[in-house]
């Protein structure tokens, strides 16, 4: 359970054939650059389960189906938890709507890009959850 006060933010371990759906923050400044798991603060009176879906229509214009809970509350900045969930693409194709870029990694490819201090026990706890396999690292989006 989150301290009181605490800002709870929701991430989504999005995994199709193997790989993981990494995000790239365009913004703040002090964030750009870094990568992430898609998702978002959860709003007053939202369920974290109700804010992830949300997060990633809104983020990516895709309809997740969440599964399994990774670990419990991972604290993120100085007064922060965030939580995480394995999740599944039932509808639409990730679009970067507000990142600078998506890219799906296999196990073998998470320590490829920089990810966010936040986010990295996750993405360590998230590994096992993917298949090994052949390189298929692909951008999203190259088009722009």
């Amino acid at each position: 359970m989150a301290e009181r006060g605490a800002q709870v933010v929701v991430g989504a371990a999005i995994i199709e054939d193997g790989r993981l759906l990494a995000a790239q923050r365009a913004a703040p400044s002090s964030l750009a650059g870094g990568w992430e798991l898609p998702g978002g603060k959860v709003d007053p009176g939202e369920s974290d389960e109700a804010a992830l879906i949300r997060e990633c229509r809104e983020e990516l214009a895709v309809t997740v189906k969440l599964l399994d809970r990774i670990g419990g509350d991972w604290p993120i900045g100085e007064a922060g938890v965030l939580r995480v969930w394995t999740a599944r693409l039932i509808a639409g194709r990730p679009a970067a709507l507000e990142h600078s870029a998506l890219r799906w990694l296999g196990a073998h490819e998470l320590d490829d890009v920089a990810w966010l201090p936040g986010d990295l026990p996750v993405v360590d706890a998230v590994r096992p959850h993917l298949l090994p396999g052949p390189k298929k690292d692909r951008a999203l989006d190259e088009s722009g």
